[in-house]
Order: C-alpha cells, then sequence, then structure tokens
C-alpha cells in the first residue's frame, strides 16, 4: 500500500540546516555578474528540500534509527504541504524508495510522527552527501529539469486547529466558494502580525513550485516584516532582501498614473475627477469645489503635454499653477509639493508589480499622515491598471487561479475615506485572480459609509478586541441575545494568538454555536 504524505511535519529548523546547499546551488546556477535588470535566480525552499529529500532517498547505506528518533520535529506544527510530494507525480516513487531504504526495520508507515523523522532523516542524509567531495557538481550535471505541471493548487491554508488537533483551514481558491477576501481585527499584542505571517507562508508553498504561483504586495506599516533583524522571515515567504521597496532610500520602481495612449478625453476626464478627489481625501485638506476642478483640468492638461502617456506629480503642479490667478500656494499646491518632495515614485515601470512579491516599507511615515495614505491608495490605484489588463484567471474543474495577494496592515487608516481604487480591487474579484487581506485593530473598521467590507470578505478573523462592537457581531454573525453575549463573552476571553471564525455550517443550519475559535500556528 501506498504511503500517505499527508500532515507530515518539517523537522525543526530544517530550512538553516539546509541554507547552505541552497546557496551553492545558486552560486553555481547564476553567472558572477548580472546584467541590466537581470536578477540571480533563486532556488524555492521546496525544492531545495525536495532535492536534498531525493538525493538522500537514493544514497545507499543502513540508517540510523536512533538518529531517526533524534529528529526534533517543527515546534509550531510547520507541516510539509501535500503538494511537496505529489508535484510530478512522485508520490508512487517516493513510497517504494522509502520501504525500499528501511526493509529490514518494522515501520508503521501511518505513524506521521515517524514518517516525518524518516523524511527529515533523509534530506539530512542527502545534504551531507551533496556537501561531500564533488557530489554537488555530480549531481547537477547529471540531473534535467522538465518544466511543472499544470494543475492549479489547492490553496486551502492551514492556519492552526480547533483543538484536539483538528485542523483550522481555510480554503481560498476553491468554486465553492464566493470569494477569497481575508479580514483581520486584532489589537496590538494580538498576534496578528504572526497570523499575516502563517497566511503568506500557506499561500506561497501551496502554489510557489506550480504553473500559478501567487505573489504578494505587503504594505509593512510598522516595519517588521522588512526589518534586518528579521532577516530569517523572508524565507518563510520565497523571498529575500531584493523584495523590500523602500520610498526613503529610493522611489518605488513603478509610475501610478495610468497610461492614456488612444484613449478618449472623456476617459481622461473620468480619471482626473477621481484622482483630484482621492489628493483631496488623502491629506484631509480643506480644498474648495474651485480648486478641486482646477486641480482635475490640471491633471487633463498634464496628458495633453504627455499627449497620454503617464503624467508625474510635478508636471501637475505645473499646470495647477498655470491656471491659479496668484502666485500664493494653497491647500493643492502643498499636497502636490509635499509629494515631489518626497520623490515617491520613478516615471515609468522598472518592475513588475504582480509578476513578483514585495514588501513595501512604511514606518519611515506617520500612520495617518497623508505621504503613508499616498503610497498605499496609488500602489493600490496602479494595481487596478494593471488588473484592468488581465485576463481572466484560468479555472479547473474543482479551483480557480490566484495570481496575487494585497495585504494592507493597519488597514483602517485606509477605510475612512471613499477610496475608490481600493473598492474596485475588490470588485475586480476572482474573475482577474485578485485576493486582499485587510488588517486593522478594531472590528468596527471594516464597516463605514463608504463600503462594507463584511459583506464582501469570505473570512473576517476577530482576534481579540480592544472594544467589542454588537452592531458588528449582530451584522456578521447574526445573532442576537444570548447568542451575541456569548461571542462578545468569547471575544473578551481569547488569548495572543486566539481567533474566532464564523462557523457558516452552523449558520446556515441554525444550529449550535456560530463561530468556531481558533489557536493559529506560530510562524515568528
Amino acid at each position: 500500500m501506498e504511503i500517505s504524505f499527508y500532515e507530515v511535519k518539517q523537522a525543526e529548523g530544517i530550512l538553516d540546516e539546509l541554507s547552505d546547499v541552497k546557496e551553492k546551488i545558486e552560486e553555481k546556477i547564476n553567472l558572477v555578474k548580472m546584467v541590466g535588470n537581470a536578477k540571480r535566480v533563486t532556488l524555492t525552499n521546496n525544492k531545495v528540500m525536495r532535492i536534498c529529500f531525493l538525493v538522500g532517498l537514493f544514497s545507499v547505506g543502513k540508517r540510523d534509527m536512533e538518529h531517526v528518533k533524534n529528529v526534533v520535529l517543527s515546534r509550531n506544527s510547520q507541516r510539509i504541504v501535500a503538494s511537496f510530494f505529489s508535484t510530478k507525480n512522485m508520490s508512487t516513487l517516493y513510497s517504494a524508495m522509502l520501504k525500499l531504504r528501511y526493509k529490514d526495520y518494522e515501520i508503521d508507515w501511518t505513524d506521521v510522527t515517524l514518517l516525518s523523522k524518516i523524511i527529515a532523516y533523509e534530506m539530512l542524509r542527502g545534504r551531507t552527501h551533496l556537501l561531500d567531495d564533488n557530489n554537488l557538481n555530480n549531481f547537477l550535471y547529471a540531473t534535467s529539469v522538465k518544466g511543472v505541471g499544470n494543475n492549479i493548487p489547492a490553496l486551502e491554508l492551514l492556519i492552526g486547529d480547533y483543538g484536539d488537533d483538528i485542523d483550522a483551514v481555510l480554503d481560498v481558491n476553491s468554486r465553492a466558494i464566493t470569494n477569497s477576501q481575508i479580514l483581520v481585527a486584532g489589537a496590538t499584542g494580538s498576534g496578528k502580525t504572526n497570523l499575516l505571517a502563517v497566511l503568506i507562508e500557506q499561500i506561497r508553498s501551496r502554489s510557489i513550485e506550480t504553473q500559478y504561483p501567487v505573489n504578494f504586495l505587503l504594505f509593512d506599516y510598522k516595519g517588521e516584516f522588512s526589518d534586518i533583524a528579521n532577516n530569517h522571515w523572508l524565507k518563510y515567504f520565497e523571498v529575500d532582501r531584493s523584495a523590500i521597496l523602500d520610498p526613503v532610500s529610493a522611489p518605488l520602481p513603478f509610475t501610478p498614473f495610468k497610461d492614456f495612449s488612444g484613449c478618449t478625453i472623456n476617459e481622461i476626464n473620468l480619471y482626473s475627477t477621481e484622482m483630484a478627489t482621492a489628493l483631496c481625501a488623502i491629506d484631509n485638506a480643506r480644498i474648495s469645489a474651485n480648486m478641486s476642478n482646477r486641480l482635475s483640468e490640471a491633471i487633463v492638461e498634464a496628458y495633453k503635454k504627455t499627449e497620454g502617456k503617464p503624467i508625474d506629480f510635478e508636471l501637475i503642479l505645473n499646470c495647477y499653477v498655470a491656471l491659479m490667478n496668484s502666485d500664493k500656494d494653497d491647500s493643492v499646491t502643498s499636497v502636490l509639493k509635499n509629494l515631489i518632495r518626497v520623490n515617491l515614485f520613478e516615471k515609468e515601470d522598472k518592475i513588475d508589480l504582480i509578476g513578483e512579491s514585495f514588501i513595501v516599507k512604511m514606518d519611515s511615515f506617520p500612520k495617518d499622515g497623508p505621504i503613508a495614505k499616498a503610497i498605499v491608495y496609488f500602489v493600490v490605484s496602479k494595481l487596478n491598471i494593471i488588473y484592468e489588463k488581465l485576463e481572466p484567471q484560468a479555472m479547473s474543474e474543482d479551483y480557480v487561479q490566484l495570481r496575487h495577494f494585497t495585504i494592507i496592515d493597519e488597514a483602517h487608516y485606509m477605510l475612512d475615506f471613499d477610496n475608490r481604487p481600493l473598492r474596485n480591487l475588490i470588485a475586480v474579484g476572482r474573475n482577474k485572480g485578485l485576493s486582499i487581506i485587510l488588517a486593522t485593530q478594531n472590528m468596527a473598521s471594516f464597516k463605514s459609509k463608504y463600503f462594507d467590507f463584511y459583506a464582501n470578505a469570505q473570512y473576517p478573523l476577530i482576534m481579540k478586541q480592544q472594544t467589542i462592537s454588537n452592531d458588528v457581531i449582530k451584522d456578521l454573525f447574526g445573532v442576537v441575545g444570548k447568542e451575541l453575549q456569548d461571542i462578545c463573552s468569547e471575544i473578551a476571553g481569547l488569548q495572543k494568538g486566539e481567533l474566532i471564525i464564523k462557523d457558516q455550517t452552523a449558520f446556515v443550519l441554525d444550529l449550535g454555536k456560530k463561530y468556531k475559535k481558533i489557536k493559529v500556528s506560530y510562524l515568528i
């Protein structure tokens, strides 16, 4: 009978143990000097683990069961995703090789703990073999690499457990669900940062080696993910420090403005009105109707000068000043000059914003200030522009393709005004392979006069709160009276790393508790 590789756990520190193999292989497959915009090839963590596992299995010799038993498994129950073994239909081979290498021992292959230790042991055997003598060269030169499979991965995100080792899994791309938006509400100290890390790690690990990798863009308000002291976090997301964009060090490497080449003036007019409204809202400036209209006209004039090509803030300012009857600054010129001064964006696209993963370092700016708002607003606007041009995502019988997650921590700063680009991204939804994770401190932030994010989210995840909104609980869980009080009491008693989630089955059947409590896996 074939071995089942479901629920296999990683060994504690296995990625660090295999890092020298990763570095040596990358050193051999990359040029000493990269030219132009060329980037170094980097191996995914899964690929390095698989290489070492295969080499270990194919190396002959007696296995040391004492060493197997001494393997320490992940203290935070980090799993190896099932696709690690099923990729390229290799699970049958792995099963056969394991049984061959351990034929002299009485092994219960249904014992997941023992199986996990054996797999880790084989990876470490492979690592030792590859680093001995000239074995790495022999392996590389004898191996031919073929294309990956074309199956859409099942993004079933294992985020923790419900208790009694029952896995808590979020299905974000099956055809059975209506959308893939995730909302996180958690006060300072609730474990919100770790939860975001777990979500990103699961999204990446379950897709990175498929034909449909899911990339992400994270707005790092607190600077934790981009902090060099937390460099080791990046390996969980299959990125390195080249993914970090710091607007203080260099302009973000793309233009946020739309290209209207060959478009009608009506399209530019509509865009200019929206952009003028946004610039006013971002700075909370007291701008009169005349100023707003003049700003909109200046944006149109700027596009006339570029013949529809993307504009920039300096050109907008020049056109605005030319339309003024005074040489004194007003609220609009102050906003534009501030944006010009900080030099947030390049004048042309130099990166593929959704074809790669990025972390935007935001902690150098006040969270509720105009610069931080401008960064998020204009980057999300750029994502809208990109998504408009994409083909609909691929579909299989069971799953739909997801291309990209936009992750906004401290999202409440972007929800208190009419943020049309953010609403548009959600509206684009699954037909383009988009998803969003929004995280705030207070659950009430997700519902405003501008938009009800709860109504458009598949998974609202509620962590410990400073204040509990009865109205939100009523809307979200459809409860009143004692059921309402029970949920409020459950939220009040949540500990760090715990959350509650709506129980869809109980909600539909109107049976039992309308929520489930999850203990989130510890990752960072």
